[in-house]
């Protein structure tokens, strides 16, 4: 039970930081950005994403604050744990 609890946190998270990466380059409708997160991860995660069309300026900047973050996080996880690829 504490497992699930645990993923679907990680999955919320993480959702705003893969969401705004794969619309960075080019707009993507809610049903392509969800099966290429379910590609990408290998099945490993999955959404249901309403559509969304557009990277705005404030998207983009959000994005770059969250990559940021992300690499943070990471890399304390990989010193504590020791796991590479944290």
């Amino acid at each position: 039970m504490a497992t699930q609890a645990l993923d679907r946190e990680l999955k919320k998270g993480s959702a705003e930081l893969l969401i705004l990466s794969l619309i960075e380059r080019r707009a993507r409708h809610g049903y392509e950005i969800s099966k290429l997160i379910a590609t990408r991860s290998e099945g490993t995660l999955t959404f249901q994403v309403a559509s969304l069309y557009r990277l705005t300026p404030a998207g983009r900047k959000v994005l770059v604050a969250q990559r940021l973050g992300w690499q943070k996080f990471a890399e304390a996880v990989r010193r504590i744990t020791g796991v590479e690829y944290a």
